[in-house]
């Protein structure tokens, strides 16, 4: 029954919530999921790391005043990617896919060919074009070099995670620091950039883009058949009383769930660690010294999602 709510926390990466709130969930019950359903998860959240950062790195523009039609371009392959979820989960955006043990539907032959031809011909064709025409772009480059600083400190007292901690100088990564699912076994780097500015935080993000479709080459090479969920589907869960916390990447950084359990179907405690939240408390830092114009250019760098704020 919790599994659609997570959906609505950071409602431009649903897939990262459910991942994160299944993997808690599981360590309660001791469940183990097939080895299909872990690769089938990771490039859901890879794919949905690619949505958000696009959409973040196209309304940097929108956000410096070139309203609209840039963003477009970057929104193009957000929506190919929501296709791919529309296919699999039935929806776009509230996804509810993942189980308790594995994920509610396979992977169709047709969807792994599209999502190859995006992985393999599309995206990293398109994701250089993007960064063509924004790193070269001088106005973009005055308005986002040296503004909105973050130090690597800073970022670590704030406690900072995800792009804007990495744009600081910092390489943690959960997938690395505490690794989960099959991540452990994949290839592929942390981003770091070493100035902590606005322009570092869109650096970062279209790295992780480039760093993502690795991870789904790998995953598209070496995905597994078999089942897709560990034991029969129940409609009751019964999750034995105790603890756990649950944490993953997302694209805005540690994503984390503490569930306590009294035994019954619905968790007695339950807290989410919202990464927007808490990278908001650093805004106030970056904004020291900083024009009031620049002030929107620097909150869309932290790329904030309002659902996990406010929760």
């Amino acid at each position: 029954q919790n599994m659609p709510y997570t959906d609505r926390l950071d409602y431009l990466a649903p897939m990262s919530n459910n991942f994160g709130y299944a993997i808690t969930v599981e360590k309660l019950m001791g469940i183990v999921p097939t080895e299909r359903a872990e690769y089938i998860r990771v490039m859901m959240a890879e794919l949905t790391r690619i949505a958000s950062h696009t959409m973040t790195t196209g309304f940097l523009l929108n956000d410096l005043g070139a309203y609209f039609t840039p963003a477009l371009y970057a929104l193009e392959e957000r929506e190919l990617i929501l296709d791919v979820f529309e296919e699999v989960a039935g929806s776009r955006m509230m996804v509810n896919y993942f189980r308790f043990g594995g994920v509610v539907r396979d992977v169709s032959p047709e969807v792994l060919k599209k999502i190859k031809h995006l992985v393999y011909n599309r995206l990293p064709r398109k994701i250089d074009e993007l960064d063509k025409y924004i790193s070269a772009n001088e106005i973009v480059r005055t308005r986002c070099e040296g503004v909105g600083v973050l130090t690597a400190d800073d970022a670590i007292a704030f406690s900072t995670t995800g792009p804007n901690l990495r744009a600081s100088g910092v390489p943690y990564d959960i997938r690395r620091a505490d690794p989960y699912s099959i991540y452990e076994s994949l290839d592929f780097d942390v981003c770091t950039h070493d100035h902590g500015d606005v322009y570092d935080r869109y650096r970062v993000r279209i790295d992780e883009i480039r760093q993502s479709i690795r991870i789904l080459k790998q995953v598209l090479d070496r995905i597994p058949e078999g089942p897709i969920m560990a034991g029969k589907p129940q409609y009751a869960t019964k999750v034995p009383a105790g603890e756990a916390y649950g944490r993953v990447e997302g694209p805005r950084g540690e994503l984390g769930f503490y569930v306590v359990s009294d035994g019954k179907p619905n968790p007695k405690r339950y807290h989410v660690r919202a990464p927007s939240f808490i990278n908001l408390t650093s805004l106030a830092q970056m904004c020291k010294g900083a024009k009031v114009a620049d002030a929107v250019t620097i909150l869309g760098a932290v790329d904030i999602v309002l659902g996990e704020v406010d929760r």
